[in-house]
């Protein structure tokens, strides 16, 4: 932190975030203002590097909008600095590849645990130890899920660091590793693909902070290979409209205690 105790990667104060304890993460800092409108009196607090950021409120609590950048070492940045901050509930929006059949495009996942292949997490913790969600918070997405109507499902998501290494997994010398770790995680039932939800349920466990991952699958390359029916749903509105909603849903549980 600088003398002005502003962190030095995500650009805020803590008089920025005003007392937030919620942050709305998503990857996409072209989508930290969509998700923003959704609040009241949402506003513009920074921009560095990768990080955008909105605060807004939310049955009279302060949220924080704020994007982390695509993968692991800038979500672990991310969150570093935001514990510092104070804030204390994190929910990752994001879009995902689907992995098994009955995971179709336009889905929601909810993520109870992640399949750590990246490699942030393992500066963090030996990779025994699990990537696991907040469980009061997977509850709520998953009590928002279905109020809203989305079909949804609860469980592993896999986490990579290269996006092309599960695209194109055969141009890579290293292609004989990806294929059959794949062909692992789908026969062991995971759900689908990200980069970023490892990195946020370790550092965050490291850092006794709550952290739970809401994702939108866009297609299944499971089907695709199958030649199934496979259509693209781009819809994030689906994932945020989850975590506004799981976001509310406990503001007003602990006002009503």
């Amino acid at each position: 932190m600088e003398q002005t105790d502003r962190m030095y990667h995500i650009g805020l104060t803590k008089e920025d975030i005003q007392g937030a304890k919620y942050a709305i993460l998503p990857g996409d800092p072209g989508r930290v203002e969509k998700i923003a409108s959704k609040l009241n009196n949402a506003h513009k607090i920074g921009v560095n590097r990768e990080y955008t950021s909105y605060l807004g409120e939310l049955d009279g609590e302060k949220v924080l909008v704020i994007s982390t950048g695509m993968g692991g070492p800038s979500t672990a940045i991310c969150v570093e600095e935001l514990a510092v901050l104070g804030l204390e509930n994190l929910i990752r929006v994001g879009t995902s590849g689907g992995m098994q059949l009955n995971v179709n495009a336009g889905d929601i996942v909810i993520a109870l645990g992640a399949i750590r292949q990246e490699g942030t997490s393992k500066e963090y913790v030996p990779i025994e130890y699990p990537a696991i969600a907040d469980l009061d918070l997977v509850n709520a997405l998953k009590q928002a899920a279905d109020e809203l109507g989305y079909t949804n499902h609860v469980g592993t998501v896999q986490c990579k660091d290269s996006f092309y290494g599960q695209h194109d997994p055969e141009k890579m010398p290293v292609s004989y590793e990806l294929e059959n770790k794949w062909n692992a995680w789908i026969k062991a039932g995971a759900l689908c693909s990200e980069m970023e939800t490892a990195s946020l349920y370790i550092v965050s466990s490291v850092l006794r902070i709550k952290a739970a991952a809401v994702l939108l699958v866009v297609w299944n390359q499971e089907l695709e290979k199958r030649g199934i029916s496979n259509n693209t749903d781009f819809d994030v509105d689906k994932e945020i409209n989850v975590a506004i909603k799981a976001i509310s849903n406990l503001i007003r549980g602990q006002k009503n205690e």
